[in-house]
């Protein structure tokens, strides 16, 4: 039997009603929740002009959240590295490194988190290319070894940290698998996103990848949403307003979601159904056994070790009991169980 790991991937999810300050709130809790559950990694995430998300800056929230653990591994899911400067990122994982050493991963991806318009005013030099996108990530790897260097000299990203963060490439495709292997990276597989996406992605990274000096071996993740009630009915109420959002979403809608309620009543239409239907790979929800079948059949096929879960609901209580009903069904080791509550 595959031991498998359990990771979370946060993206503060201002529920219908509430506001960022308790959706911001919540993922604190939340972190510290996971590090007392035996979770492995918590990600948090990026996402810009959407008034549903309020997880626009990982690298400053990753401040709060190493703070308050202090073993579980804090990282980004991901930074939307074109939004930014290459030497600006390195800056700020490097302190993030000197703050909380070996506990920080800085996750990547090459999608903007937002509208293109969007993306542009982040960072007006964004050509949106692979090619740009490929070169900020070689520049990185000279700014986390400071070997940069210009021809006025040695470029150093400050403060120089004597350990790097592990690294992950996020894709919900084959082309940023191959990314991943070239730069001797870890490699997440966004099924949350691309729920048709196969294991062919993750044998694609493992027969290409090159060994680094933080990677000796390929690290392959999966992440997927995952709700885990005590009953059929609570996972189906719970799932409902995850189906909801990513029909608003598919409608071009990220902003005006309706209150709890509306949403419990809503009746899909026949077309929002074929959405849902679609979208069925990106989702796995049931009870505690039926879940953990789903996840271990999940990791045999794509020959892992462990998966990162997304939880977006709208009861923030029967998230908490999720996360702990998977903790529990996956044998994790718990931390100070005196403090689970």
């Amino acid at each position: 039997m595959r031991k498998i790991k359990l990771s979370i991937l946060d993206q503060s999810v201002i529920r219908p009603g509430g506001n960022a300050n308790e959706a911001v709130n919540e993922t604190i809790a939340t972190a510290k929740l996971a590090e007392q559950l035996g979770y492995s990694r918590f990600w948090i995430s990026e996402h810009h002009n959407s008034s549903f998300i309020a997880g626009s800056t990982p690298e400053v929230l990753m401040v709060k959240l190493a703070d308050e653990t202090h073993t579980i591994r804090i990282g980004s899911g991901g930074i939307m590295l074109p939004n930014h400067s290459a030497l600006k990122m390195a800056e700020n994982f490097r302190m993030l490194e000197v703050l909380f050493p070996n506990r920080i991963d800085l996750g990547m991806g090459r999608a903007p988190g937002t509208d293109r318009i969007t993306s542009s005013l982040l960072n007006p030099s964004n050509d949106f290319s692979e090619a740009s996108y490929l070169t900020q990530l070689e520049h990185l790897q000279h700014f986390f070894r400071d070997t940069a260097a210009t021809q006025q000299g040695p470029l150093i990203a400050t403060p120089q940290a004597a350990t790097i963060p592990l690294q992950w490439i996020l894709s919900s495709s084959g082309g940023s698998s191959l990314i991943a292997a070239k730069f001797g990276m870890g490699l997440s597989i966004a099924k949350f996103i691309n729920g048709f996406v196969t294991p062919e992605v993750a044998s694609t990274y493992r027969e290409n990848f090159k060994p680094s000096k933080e990677n000796a071996v390929p690290r392959v993740m999966v992440a997927l949403q995952v709700i885990c009630a005590e009953t059929e009915e609570k996972a189906s109420e719970m799932r409902k307003f995850i189906d909801y959002v990513f029909v608003q979403f598919e409608k071009g809608n990220f902003n005006n979601f309706k209150d709890e309620d509306y949403i419990r009543k809503y009746e899909f239409s026949a077309m929002e159904l074929q959405i849902i239907a679609r979208n069925n790979g990106r989702i796995i929800s049931g009870t505690p056994g039926y879940v953990k079948e789903q996840l271990t059949q999940l990791a045999n096929d794509f020959e892992i070790d462990e998966i990162m879960i997304t939880t977006m609901a709208v009861d923030y209580e029967a998230r908490r009991k999720s996360f702990k009903l998977l903790a529990n069904v996956f044998e994790l080791q718990t931390a100070l169980p005196q403090t689970i509550h």
